[in-house]
């Protein structure tokens, strides 16, 4: 029945691959099922046969969908069923399209479409690398013009030692999570979270991963040979020469001085003009010629002539706000900001501001992951808004899209390495960078921004974290290049690649790569990282480190108070009480919030570390039997002719006997003591039967020695 069924097999970092073709999706134009271990990835690429009218760029989407049934889950929403696509499934889809891009024909606008649908997973296997790989078959063996194949793998650091695909249980203890993707030849994607992991040896993991990936590259060439497609003929929507060359006839001098302005605005303003008249010496002329799409074929010669003015001002060692080659823009860092917020901060550089404001919460807050992934919960979130006044532009918000939610990412990314951990500091933290301005590199001043941010509010990191980004040109057919350092818009629309680095005096803690040509040579990413690192410590030490040196003693005023203790796990149902009412009392009477894990951690977050102090001692009261000479607060619930029951904890009362409520002679209770009244006891004697005996008059006398040896 599947005549054309196929299938092909290799190694892939010492672990079997499976690739089928020929059996599934007979209506895609590229289709294939890729089995690496017991994971299982398909892949399907469709094309359109024409442009759509007016598609001035290449309209490509890359999706990657996650089935829970792929690890055996039932979805936790309300219709049981797939949403959304999860933040990871995003980042994944993101990490994918960035490789294959630039491999399209520049001059394509036909739709593409890539899904991949993840339809097994084996922790030992990553889906994500498989569905790369699945790409790029199903692309490669498609009848779409593509100049792959390309592939791609993770490459751990375990222990010193270099591991290519990481197994789950090697994960547990890695100091890098790098995802590397490359051609035959060159390097097309980079991807990295590191422990603080200095440049040689990140360079090193990266041409590691890359001489395997030569290996899987060459397979899928084999299998495009056997089977691949014969490419189509599309519709070049390339402009014409003598097109461009009668508008930088008319325009080109015009152009350079508009462009030549560190001032987004003005530029923005000198080049309006210079459109309209464009517009009006070639629009009627050129109507006959492409019909409704002149318009945008104008203004797409208006871009490469802008292009190619900046990329040879850029090689021949140029920029357009004057500045050197690897000089950065003026920089600028604040902290505290704003007066309630738990932490906040302000970073500048050049034209991009972004401000960081953080959220401290209890342990509980931390936030929910229902994915494919082992982790089920993070309590570091970093979140990012690019609104459209940062651009001058006019335009309704519509909420975070995949470019938000990628640079978030890289900011936390860049981040957790440095974090505290729970037993530190036992907080969930939510972090918001705000763009409020933006020309260039706005990921990496929100990493810069989230330093001050966690610094000003008290979160004791390991070492502050700076971003700085690497831009590059290169020459046709040529070995050639240049690169510059901290880009700015314009740098970063019409040059080759954006090179983003954080991380610490120490070393790297996070990588994401951006190119537009074919690849990445060693010799240019040793230089981008050598440019980097220059530029990081600079920002740190003669900018945010100046704003604020160390991270603050305490956290502020407004932040919650979190303390944390360990009750045995036997006892946690009796902290709990039956129905909760025993630690919802506690949360009433101390104004609180309480959380108990299954381990026996307690974590009690208040804004008044008084009362939070006051919770943590009922807490270990109840979970632990009262001892002879400890000191309680607690009230008083009875009343009798012979003394009073106080309730040190919930359910543990002990007798004050009359002769022990003063350092006199009582003659009666309520003389000094109401029903209601908070009091200080101290434990004197538990009697065989475990009955308490409490004495204020003893704590009294222990408190006021204990103040008069203090002073």
């Amino acid at each position: 029945m599947f005549e054309n069924y196929r299938t092909f097999e290799t190694t892939y970092a010492g672990r079997p691959v499976k690739v089928e073709t020929g059996k599934t999706c007979a209506l895609s134009n590229g289709s294939c099922w890729v089995r690496y271990g017991d994971t299982v990835v398909m892949a399907n690429v469709t094309a359109s046969p024409k442009p759509r009218e007016g598609v001035d760029f290449f309209p490509l989407s890359v999706d990657y969908e996650e089935r829970l049934y792929a690890v055996g889950k039932i979805p936790g929403s309300f219709t049981k069923r797939e949403g959304k696509p999860s933040e990871k499934a995003i980042l994944t889809s993101r990490m994918v399209d960035r490789p294959i891009r630039p491999l399209f024909p520049k001059d394509m606008r036909n739709d593409v479409s890539v899904v991949m649908t993840v339809l097994s997973v084996d922790p030992d296997c990553s889906p994500e690398i498989t569905g790369m790989i699945a790409t790029s078959i199903a692309i490669s063996i498609s009848d779409i013009p593509w100049n792959g194949p390309i592939a791609g793998i993770s490459v751990g650091l375990v222990d010193g030692e270099i591991v290519l695909n990481p197994t789950k249980e090697q994960r547990e203890n890695n100091d890098l999570v790098l995802t590397v993707a490359g051609s035959a030849n060159k390097i097309v994607m980079i991807e990295a979270g590191a422990n603080e992991v200095d440049e040689k040896t990140m360079l090193n993991a990266i041409m590691t991963g890359h001489e395997e990936i030569k290996k899987m590259v060459a397979f899928i060439s084999e299998i495009q040979k056997e089977i691949g497609k014969p490419k189509f003929e599309f519709e070049s929507q390339e402009i014409p020469h003598d097109v461009f060359d009668a508008v930088e006839a008319l325009v080109g001098e015009k152009v350079k001085v508009a462009l030549d302005t560190n001032d987004k605005n003005v530029r923005d303003e000198r080049m309006q003009p210079i459109i309209d008249e464009v517009h009006t010496a070639f629009d009627e002329k050129l109507a006959e010629q492409f019909g409704d799409a002149t318009v945008a074929k104008i203004d797409e010669c208006i871009y490469k002539l802008q292009k190619k003015i900046v990329r040879n001002w850029l090689y021949n060692g140029k920029r357009v706000d004057g500045r050197g080659i690897d000089e950065i823009r003026p920089l600028a860092a604040e902290v505290s900001v704003l007066p309630r917020v738990h932490g906040s901060g302000l970073f500048t550089r050049g034209q991009t501001q972004v401000m960081t404001v953080v959220t401290l919460g209890p342990v509980s807050d931390a936030q929910k992951i229902d994915g494919l992934d082992e982790e089920t919960s993070k309590r570091y979130m970093h979140q990012y808004n690019f609104p459209s006044y940062s651009v001058g532009e006019t335009k309704p918000s519509r909420g975070p899209g995949r470019r938000e939610i990628g640079h978030g990412a890289l900011a936390e990314k860049a981040l957790v390495p440095v974090l505290p951990s729970v037993e530190e500091f036992p907080y969930s933290m939510r972090l918001v960078s705000e763009v409020l301005s933006s020309n260039g590199s706005t990921s990496q001043g929100s990493i810069c921004g989230s330093t001050l941010a966690l610094m000003d509010a008290g979160v004791p990191i390991k070492a502050p974290v700076a971003g700085i980004s690497c831009g590059l040109i290169t020459l046709p057919d040529s070995d050639d290049f240049m690169t510059m350092v901290d880009i700015q818009g314009l740098e970063d629309f019409f040059g080759d690649m954006d090179f983003k680095v954080g991380g610490t005096h120490k070393g790297i803690t996070a990588i994401q790569v951006d190119i537009k040509v074919d690849g990445l040579t060693p010799a240019i990413i040793e230089q981008a990282f050598e440019k980097t690192r220059k530029a990081r410590l600079y920002i740190l030490d003669e900018i945010m480190l100046k704003a604020i040196p160390e991270p603050r003693a305490e956290v502020g005023a407004y932040a919650p108070k979190m303390l944390q203790t360990r009750v045995p796990v036997d006892k946690i149902r009796e902290v709990i009480g039956q129905g909760g009412k025993i630690i919802q009392k506690i949360c009433a009477e101390c104004d609180v919030k309480i959380d108990i894990n299954e381990d026996g951690s307690v974590f009690v977050s208040g804004i008044d570390m008084a009362n939070a102090k006051k919770a943590v001692q009922i807490v270990e009261t109840i979970a632990n039997d009262p001892e002879v000479g400890a000191i309680y607060k607690g009230k008083v619930v009875r009343i009798m002719n012979f003394g009073a029951f106080v309730e040190i904890a919930p359910g543990k009362d002990g007798l004050v006997h009359i002769s022990q409520l003063e350092n006199r002679r009582v003659e009666n209770v309520e003389d000094v003591v109401q029903i209601g009244d908070e009091i200080v006891v101290k434990v004197i004697e538990i009697d065989k039967q475990g009955r308490i005996n409490l004495s204020r008059k003893e704590a009294l006398a222990d408190i006021a020695a204990k103040k008069k040896k203090i002073n």
